[in-house]
């Protein structure tokens, strides 16, 4: 059992703002991994959202692109499952990562965490670590004009500065080697 394992898998939340560098972080961490002969799962918290936007849109007849994020409504449906049910996300996703951790992962990775009220307090209770990915405005504005995002919307983010981190990472140089070690280091401080 590797050492990840024998205490229970690493468990790693990344938060920041659309563009920030969250899911290039979460690759990074599964380059870490793989390398030390680690498994990895991502247990994304809006796995169920991503379910209805794609039904959303085939009731509404219109194709939508594989990876493909229409902000303004996943926003709205996390707003109505919470209304409903405020843990209906996280109790979802706590399920998952509890199954995946079963099936002998050594490093559970989420990288969509953005409820500070619910969420967070559950992922913490369940030994997530957090890591925040801050950049320049500037830089991040630029990278989301490339990822051609259906709609975008910071609303969900708008309370992530009350997430405590564990640590943070600056990713605004936009250089991938630098940023790549800076994970590195971070995930081998806590392996």
């Amino acid at each position: 059992m590797s050492a990840a394992g024998a205490a229970g898998a690493l468990r790693v939340a990344v938060i920041g703002l659309s563009g920030s560098g969250k899911s290039t972080c979460a690759g990074i961490v599964r380059e870490w991994a793989a390398e030390r002969g680690l498994t990895v799962t991502r247990v994304p918290l809006a796995r169920p959202l991503y379910a209805m936007q794609e039904r959303f849109y085939e009731a509404a007849g219109v194709p939508l692109r594989e990876g493909a994020q229409d902000q303004v409504l996943l926003e709205a449906i996390a707003t109505q499952l919470r209304r409903i049910n405020p843990r209906s996300l996280v109790d979802d996703f706590l399920a998952r990562a509890d199954a995946a951790a079963r099936d002998g992962a050594d490093v559970l990775i989420n990288d969509d965490l953005r409820d500070p009220h619910t969420d967070a307090p559950a992922l913490r209770a369940e030994g997530f670590r957090v890591v925040r990915v801050s950049c320049d405005e500037a830089v991040r504005q630029v990278r989301l004009k490339r990822r051609g995002d259906l709609s975008r919307a910071d609303g969900s983010t708008s309370a992530i500065d009350r997430i405590e981190p564990d640590a943070v990472l600056d990713n605004s140089a936009d250089d991938l080697s630098a940023y790549r070690a800076a994970v590195r280091d971070l995930m081998g401080s806590w392996l």
